[in-house]
């Protein structure tokens, strides 16, 4: 075997696990031993990951350790062991920063909560399961923290259970998150069946020599919508709207910005190291395919939303789009190119994680000091909130793809790299994308922070300063990385990705130096220079303006067209509203609410907005329907195309 061997990842897992046990023994009342031991928890964890930086990131070694010393025998698995390499590390950092920092804002936001006990063991629980998740080398052990990992976020997101929609989204979590993980089980099983081993690193050097079957092509369908279960791929989605409305912010943030990454990290563990599927046209265009849907349908959904905490659920469905379609990339055959993509698609899941989680902080505190989140209910806070303000329109910003924000940095990297692998309309629709995100998050500002304050508002003060500091500290990421993206991509984002696709190191580890090497090749990361050439070039500044524009006046003209007198006419009798702009009200008294703002764009994208309507019934059991009918398709497709 090679790589080190170390305690570090182990520590990481156990000490947030231990500590959700050791809550039991203080009762319900001390609230304060309560948060102390999540707040030291959290950190430790935190700790023993930041201790993994430098052999892994900055040396670019493989940190490796078998649970009951049950080493490999004749270079063959019959334990369980925990393999970190850059991906895991990079997606481990995310989970230990930002389940730190929700530790902190959890101890004023929910000090008016009951069962504080229960809360935090439920988030320790969270906080280990899906550090487990990533620092796994085994296939089923990866299935058993997802597990602890779901019901752990099912009965946090139930947890505000005084009111019918946290009890109604825990059941849609649990019927949709169960029947994903099943999918995933089932998968797991297939492929031992098929190579008769549960190790990340043996699976792929069997499957690399066997090729695909029959069972291991089914079992990709199997992992890969089981998978986008919980990355939150249409048609997929449906549970997160109303989970992350539903639960306290703080947990809203990790469901959203760090949980998803989890599924998205299985996406990219299934593909790029078990199956092997760089070079395959057929699985590029299928992911690519997926990638945009998703974050064009997800994008549109959260125009039309006018509860806070749900329009930005319907974010992080697009955001995860951008993420896959920048991994469908990665697939291409062009290398220089596939990692340029896969390197957008890592760098958009840092920089999602940091101004998502800042966004649903945001929206905690607008609940925490107002009591709704619904935006029609709200306005005026700039006032009374100037410091949430600030850092709402930071994140807005970030997300919206702004510079020099950290979301333009990835952005432009997907947009880079799907236009140079001959994506050129992926890369006009992420490019309308980010108008609509900005336009949604327009509205956000006016309808919460801007306009005119209800009266029942006017006693409203800015929240605490533990709240605020973890705000403040994804604020300054968003910040760091728009302005200095050589730094993150160089010491972060690209050992990330060169263990992505030389695996060979990570196959190594287990069958001994040299081994993988002669099976997988390896795959350079492009220079610097190259990857970000887009960055600050003008040219591709004035290139991305003409496009914005040329689209803005494709879509002006075409409502020009369609608007006639019948059509005014139509809108005045269906909605009152319209009377607002005629009626003579005084303009410092007109307040735009958030089902306003859009209402025009609403109306001409009428038929395309009712269907969507039309589709997400709420009911569970057509949900379920989409997730087997997505299922049907990737089969019938994977068994059509694959070779």
């Amino acid at each position: 075997m090679n790589g080190n061997i170390s305690n570090l990842p182990m520590l990481a897992i156990i000490i947030p696990f231990t500590s959700a046990f050791l809550l039991g023994l203080f009762g319900s009342k001390r609230v304060k031993i309560h948060k102390a031991i999540a707040f030291f928890s959290t950190l430790i964890s935190l700790i023993m990951v930041i201790l993994l930086i430098k052999p892994i990131l900055l040396k670019n070694e493989i940190i490796s350790y078998w649970m009951g010393s049950w080493i490999p025998e004749k270079n063959w698995a019959i334990g369980i062991g925990l393999e970190v390499d850059g991906l895991g590390l990079f997606v481990g950092l995310i989970i230990a920063v930002t389940c730190f920092l929700s530790s902190i804002y959890s101890f004023r936001y929910m000090e008016k909560d009951n069962g504080l006990d229960k809360y935090y063991t439920l988030f320790l629980l969270l906080t280990a399961s899906m550090l487990g998740f990533v620092f796994t080398g085994d296939l089923f052990n990866m299935y058993v923290m997802l597990e602890i990992m779901t019901f752990a976020a099912i009965a946090l997101t139930s947890f505000r259970n005084n009111t019918y929609k946290a009890i109604e989204a825990g059941f849609k979590y649990i019927v949709i998150g169960s029947l994903g993980s099943s999918l995933i089980l089932l998968g797991t099983v297939l492929l031992y069946a098929q190579v008769h081993t549960l190790n990340l690193a043996q699976i792929a050097a069997i499957l690399h020599k066997q090729g695909y079957s029959t069972v291991s092509i089914f079992a990709l369908a199997l992992l890969l919508v089981g998978y986008a279960v919980k990355a939150f791929l249409v048609p997929c989605h449906t549970w997160p709207p109303d989970a992350h409305m539903s639960a306290p912010s703080s947990i809203s943030m990790l469901l959203s910005g760090v949980m998803s990454k989890t599924g998205v990290y299985g996406i990219i563990r299934v593909l790029y190291m078990l199956y092997q599927s760089m070079g395959l046209p057929q699985v590029e265009f299928l992911i690519i395919f997926w990638g945009t849907i998703t974050m064009f349908i997800g994008v549109t959904m959260a125009l039309i939303q006018t509860d806070f905490k749900r329009l930005l659920a319907f974010h992080s469905v697009s955001q995860i789009g951008y993420i896959v379609t920048a991994l469908g990339v990665g697939l291409a055959l062009n290398s220089k190119v596939a990692v340029l993509g896969t390197m957008g698609g890592l760098y958009h899941m840092l920089n999602h994680a940091t101004f998502k989680c800042l966004l649903f902080l945001c929206a905690g505190a607008v609940l925490y000091r107002t009591g709704t989140t619904d935006l029609n209910k709200l306005g005026g806070l700039s006032k009374k909130m100037p410091h949430t303000t600030i850092l709402f329109m930071i994140g807005a910003a970030s997300i919206s793809g702004i510079p020099p924000f950290n979301g333009f940095v990835s952005k432009w990297l997907i947009y880079q790299s799907t236009y140079e692998a001959g994506y050129a309309p992926i890369t006009i629709i992420a490019l309308l994308v980010s108008v609509m995100t900005l336009a949604s998050f327009v509205k956000v500002g006016q309808s919460v922070f801007f306009g005119r304050m209800p009266k029942e508002h006017k006693n409203v003060k800015e929240i605490p300063l533990s709240m605020r500091i973890p705000m403040g500290i994804l604020a300054f990421i968003c910040i760091f990385a728009g302005i200095f993206p050589k730094f993150i991509s160089k010491y972060i984002i690209e050992p990330a990705a060169y263990s992505i696709y030389n695996i060979g190191k990570y196959v190594d580890v287990m069958f001994g130096k040299g081994y993988a090497a002669k099976m997988f090749g390896e795959i350079k990361i492009p220079e610097l220079n190259y990857v970000y050439a887009g960055y600050w070039n003008p040219k591709a500044w004035l290139v991305l303006f003409l496009i914005l524009l040329v689209g803005f006046m494709l879509v002006l003209t075409i409502n020009i067209r369609r608007t006639n007198k019948t059509t005014v006419d139509a809108v005045e009798q269906l909605d009152s509203k319209y009377e607002t702009f005629t009626g003579g009200e005084k303009e410092e008294f007109t307040h735009v609410a958030g089902h306003d703002l859009f209402w025009g764009l609403k109306h001409e994208l009428s038929g395309y907005f009712k269907v969507i309507h039309e589709a997400h019934s709420g009911i569970v059991n057509d949900y379920v329907l989409w997730v087997v009918g997505c299922l049907c398709i990737v089969t019938i497709y994977l068994f059509v195309l694959m070779p």
